[in-house]
């Protein structure tokens, strides 16, 4: 064995054991450069992921989301991708002027609870191409995909050394919802932009990062999470500096200062827009709180209470708050692992922090495991041991995984309503 000595951003070093006598296989593919390695994986998995849709869809019954046995870009577009459709193919993209609502006056299901930049590209391609929705959301949301898994594998090398990028992204790939990154979603563009943010954020390019956070804040919900991210990261550094042990210049202060402020306003930008298209200042929070009326009736939005409600309704008091308090409690410790520090601070602070940003906002039920994806850099570590026995058996338990969420969260049955 020999020590290898890789240098993260010119800010510290890191030593890792390396074997000096590599297999015939990784003794090639170290030679082939990351761009063709990311797409040898990204594309690899996509055949996986498509078996495996096309399994489901070949036993697919005929429902209110499609016919029997649908092809695979029906399949690919069913739950929330008819609203993008919607948003994407309507006028002026599919946003009303008028808030639905029921008989009680509440606000119901509409468009507003989904951002426009996924649907405007999809919508651009089919005007350049003439390809139907169908078609033209799969190729934008696996384009995005593969970008994705390129940026997130170009981040974790600035952290981490080869062996564990390359894994970590087959594991990004191969997740259990990684078929988000082929399907008629914006999840896959989400993904990019955090990888993204992420990568500007290691690197310290804040003035790049001012625009990617106006596109990411107009995807899916990402601003609120990252303004987060970006005043903990500001309070980091200027302890370090405080300390003497790294130093925080003017500039740079007022730099990070600028980038956190636009992305609070940002994360605050839909619901602004929502207010002054529709007249109505709550139309974005009530239209998003319609999804969880089946659940709770209805309810005023008061952070950090959505969960509880949920535990309440799935499993009952005591047992309910007693597995919220026991989830957090593994999540943020998993975060504090001694093995997370490989990944750096700026890592573990957006996914405390997106967590947080879960916890004050999201209800519980389905969608769970597709709000939890932009924590997909916790990979990294997860990546980390090098024993074949236990990344073998990792890569099983994903794609098992995955074929579960792809069976309770997308196959659908008559009269289903959990929604991916």
């Amino acid at each position: 064995m020999a020590d290898l000595t890789l240098a993260r951003t010119g800010r510290e070093e890191f030593t890792i054991a390396a074997d000096t006598r590599p297999t015939y296989f990784s003794y090639y593919w170290s030679r082939l450069p990351a761009l063709a390695q990311v797409a040898i994986i990204f594309f690899g998995t996509r055949v996986v992921t498509t078996v495996f849709l096309l399994a489901f869809a070949s036993q697919q019954q005929e429902t209110w989301q499609s016919p029997a046995k649908p092809d695979l870009w029906t399949f690919s577009n069913l739950w929330d991708s008819a609203w993008f459709e919607r948003i994407g193919t309507g006028g002026p993209f599919g946003y009303s002027s008028e808030l639905p609502r029921n008989d009680e006056g509440q606000v119901t299901e509409n468009a507003w609870a989904f951002m426009p930049l996924y649907p405007v590209l999809v919508r651009g391609l089919m005007v350049a191409t003439t390809l139907p929705w169908e078609v033209a959301s799969v190729l934008v949301a696996t384009a995005f995909g593969f970008a994705a898994a390129w940026v997130f594998n170009r981040t974790l090398a600035l952290v981490v050394d080869k062996s564990t990028t390359a894994f970590a992204t087959l594991l990004f790939c191969i997740a259990p919802t990684s078929p988000l990154l082929q399907l008629g979603y914006a999840e896959s563009a989400q993904s990019f932009f955090v990888a993204l943010l992420l990568y500007l954020l290691i690197k310290r390019q804040w003035l790049v990062m001012l625009p990617v956070i106006v596109l990411a804040s107009f995807t899916r919900p990402t601003g609120l999470a990252w303004a987060m991210t970006l005043g903990l990261y500001f309070l980091a550094r200027w302890w370090m500096h405080a300390k003497g042990r790294e130093a925080f210049p003017r500039p740079e202060v007022i730099k990070v200062m600028a980038a956190g402020m636009l992305s609070a306003v940002a994360g605050f930008g839909w619901l602004l827009i929502a207010w002054a298209v529709t007249g109505v200042p709550s139309a974005y929070i009530d239209t998003e709180l319609a999804w969880r009326i089946h659940y709770t009736g209805p309810i005023e939005l008061e952070p950090f209470t959505g969960w509880f409600h949920g535990s309440t309704f799935w499993f009952g008091q005591p047992i309910g708050a007693i597995i919220v308090v026991l989830f957090v409690i593994v999540v943020v410790g998993a975060i504090a692992l001694p093995i997370m520090r490989r990944l750096g601070i700026e890592i573990r602070i957006w996914l405390f922090s997106y967590f947080t940003y879960l916890f004050a906002v999201f209800f519980p039920q389905s969608s769970t495991f597709r709000l939890l994806m932009p924590m997909f850099p916790i990979l990294g570590a997860v990546a980390i041991p090098k024993s074949p026995l236990y990344r073998v058996s990792v890569v099983v338990l994903m794609l098992v995984g995955q074929l579960l969420w792809l069976y309770v969260c997308w196959y659908t049955v008559e009269g289903d309503w959990t929604p991916a």
